[in-house]
C-alpha cells in the first residue's frame, strides 16, 4: 500500500489548540530569575572589574625529576610524554605529531 507522506496527518489526540498547549507548558523564558544561582554562589563579576585588592597565594614547585618542559609548547609534561630531544631541547608527543 502506497503512503502519501505529504498529506496532512491528523489523529484524535491533535484536537488541542496551540493556545491550550502553551497554557499547559510553563514558560521557560519568563522574567522569573532564581535569587540564588547554584552554579555561581559567590556572585558574578563583570570582565574588567578592579581586582587590585585581591591577594592570591600560589605555590610554585620546581621541576620534578620525572618532568620536562617542551621547547615547542612550553608546557611541563611527564617524561612519558617525551617524543624526542631535538636540537633546541625536549619535544613532547603532541608537538611532534
Amino acid at each position: 500500500m502506497a503512503t502519501d507522506y505529504d498529506a496532512p496527518r491528523k489523529s484524535e489526540d491533535d484536537s488541542e489548540s496551540i493556545e491550550a498547549l502553551k497554557e499547559r507548558v510553563p514558560d521557560k523564558l519568563s522574567g522569573s530569575v532564581d535569587a540564588e544561582d547554584a552554579d555561581n554562589p559567590g556572585g558574578f563579576e563583570l570582565p574588567g572589574a578592579d581586582l587590585s585588592d585581591l591577594e592570591l597565594d600560589v605555590v610554585v614547585l620546581p621541576p620534578q625529576e620525572d618532568e620536562f618542559t617542551c621547547v615547542n609548547c612550553f608546557l611541563v609534561k611527564h617524561r612519558s610524554q617525551l617524543d624526542h630531544d631535538g636540537a633546541d631541547g625536549p619535544i613532547c608527543v603532541e608537538c611532534a605529531a
